[in-house]
């Protein structure tokens, strides 16, 4: 029977949680799948409770290697996925019983998508505050390729845990470690090149909301990161052909793109504003100008670059009357 799915699953210090872990994916309807499980010199039982599952079920292989961090731990797995589509796995998440199934399915039915993700539950839910919530149902709208796309610079628009992608696609590509999330680089990297990446609009996984998760403890995934990766993608490709754009929002995530955007060379030539006070004003040079005064600056590429899902909503709204495309004149950032 040939495997079908690869599951990418790095360990680190998790012998609270990969047990549970393990044993979702074992309850998986789709069976076709390995496991490769790679230690990343845990000092805690880790290891030990992975060559237990191992021992039981041959579907499960250990890799064990010395500390060396998640990217270095994803890329030796990599080279151990046999099957021709690889997912992705946390250590502390739970997967559907159906996540791989649907997945497949999904990939199977649309030999153009390159990848595809799910939505997620996170849990548990009594620590969420609003913040996540948000940013829950954030990840619960963007249900298509094209939403991928017009999301791609507000946040990571795919819950990497969620990922499951054409093998040889992720062993050319590899991850990258450029002080900035790894995850969230190899989606947009993914894009630059072209490929289709949607979503199942379904939870097929709980992703755990730990205080221990790197995403909260390490520096790599401080907002300023995000920023960063979010100016290196833009200057490469949107900004490609334009030192100057128009900033659409002045509040602190304006100025925090501004900023990261400056050492690439690129900077607004105009600062949209609604804010009566300011209109008719420069910033760092830059006139201040209502949304209308837009359709007399011809054809210089727009960042709209506000925090909240409905005032970026109403913005696309009114760009899109105005006549300008998304992702071709304009793109949404956060």
């Amino acid at each position: 029977m040939a495997t079908r799915v690869s599951i990418l699953l790095p360990a680190y210090r998790a012998e609270a949680t990969l047990a549970a872990a393990l044993r979702s994916v074992q309850r998986q309807t789709e069976t076709r799948w390995e496991c490769v499980v790679v230690d990343d010199g845990s000092p805690d039982a880790t290891g030990a409770i992975a060559h237990g599952f191992a021992e039981r079920d041959s579907r499960f292989l250990v890799l064990r290697m010395p500390h060396g961090g998640l990217v270095a731990a994803l890329n030796h797995g990599i080279e151990s996925c046999g099957a021709p589509v690889i997912a992705r796995m946390d250590a502390d998440d739970l997967m559907h019983r159906e996540r791989l199934a649907q997945q497949l399915r999904a990939l199977d039915g649309d030999p153009s998508l390159d990848a595809v993700g799910c939505h997620v539950r996170l849990f548990p839910r009594a620590t969420l505050a609003e913040g996540m919530r948000a940013y829950e149902r954030w990840l619960s709208s963007i249900d298509s390729p094209g939403r991928v796309c017009a999301e791609a610079f507000v946040e990571c628009p795919v819950a990497h845990p969620t990922l499951m992608i054409r093998s040889a696609i992720l062993k050319q590509m590899h991850y990258r470690d450029r002080g900035w999330p790894e995850d969230y680089d190899l989606i947009l990297r993914l894009l630059a090149a072209g490929s289709r990446i949607g979503v199942l609009p379904r939870r097929l996984h709980c992703w755990r909301n730990g205080a221990d998760r790197l995403s909260r403890s390490s520096p790599v995934y401080a907002i300023e990161r995000f920023t960063a990766c979010k100016a290196a993608f833009l200057a490469e490709g949107f900004l490609s052909r334009s030192a100057e754009y128009v900033l659409w929002g002045y509040g602190a995530t304006g100025k925090g793109l501004r900023r990261a955007l400056l050492e690439y060379g690129r900077r607004p030539s105009h600062i949209v504003e609604l804010h009566p006070a300011r209109l008719g004003t420069r910033i760092h040079g830059a006139p201040v100008i209502p949304p209308e005064a837009l359709e007399t600056l011809g054809h210089r590429p727009i960042i709209a670059s506000v925090a909240g899902a409905g005032p970026r909503q109403e913005i696309r709204g009114d760009l899109q009357r105005m006549g300008f495309r998304e992702g071709v004149d304009f793109v949404c950032a956060a």
